[in-house]
């Protein structure tokens, strides 16, 4: 059982909250909104509780299920709460037309997050590749980036523990390459595939 604190109380933290605690993990939910976290956490049932925002979260993972431009002062306002926590970023930044990253240069929201995370924390990228119906009914890879191999390893725990199948994409600077890829996906579903009902994923090929 893995111990995991969603900072966020929107759709994405109610998917993934659901989805953790089907696969046996101990659920958290903070948000700057008490009712609205203490709402979510009763949504979610089976012991989720709910944490004081800026508080020590209680989970060895926190994923900060946010909108990608409140990433970024959300850890800086945490700061050393979060000291040795893995700090998991879930965000897309893109732009107003679907077709950049906001950013527009070669980072990404993740790195961002790094510089300003406190001592001993380790920020990975994850989930930002999957639709949320998708993640909500289906068993998509997750592709995941950063420089901390234990942290990684915890992370990638956690996806197993949902039944889904990680794929570790490299160090944390390929979180601008992930972003890229969530960008593709918008592509895919407004022309080739034309619907939300999909994900990217690896097929392996052995001669």
């Amino acid at each position: 059982m893995n111990g995991l604190t969603i900072i966020g109380t929107g759709n994405m933290a109610r998917t993934i909250g659901t989805l953790a605690i089907a696969g046996g993990n101990t659920v958290e939910i903070m948000g700057r909104d008490q009712t609205k976290a203490d709402d979510l956490a009763k949504a979610l049932g089976n012991g989720a509780t709910t944490g004081k925002w800026g508080a020590v979260p209680a989970g060895d993972v926190v994923i900060t299920a946010l909108l990608y431009d409140g990433v970024v002062p959300v850890v800086t306002e945490y700061g050393d709460a979060l000291a040795g926590k893995v700090i998991v970023d879930i965000s897309n930044p893109f732009n107003a037309t679907f077709d950049g990253l906001a950013h527009s240069e070669e980072t990404s929201i993740a790195q961002e997050a790094a510089k300003v995370a406190p001592a001993g924390a380790s920020v990975v990228k994850a989930f930002n590749t999957i639709f949320r119906n998708v993640l909500e009914n289906g068993r998509p890879n997750v592709f995941i980036a950063g420089d901390d191999a234990e942290a990684k390893a915890a992370v990638a725990a956690f996806i197993e523990s949902l039944g889904l199948r990680p794929l570790d994409a490299g160090g944390l600077k390929m979180a601008h390459w992930l972003e890229g890829m969530g960008l593709v996906t918008m592509g895919l579903a407004a022309n080739g595939v034309g619907h939300w009902n999909f994900a990217l994923g690896v097929n392996e090929f052995t001669a």
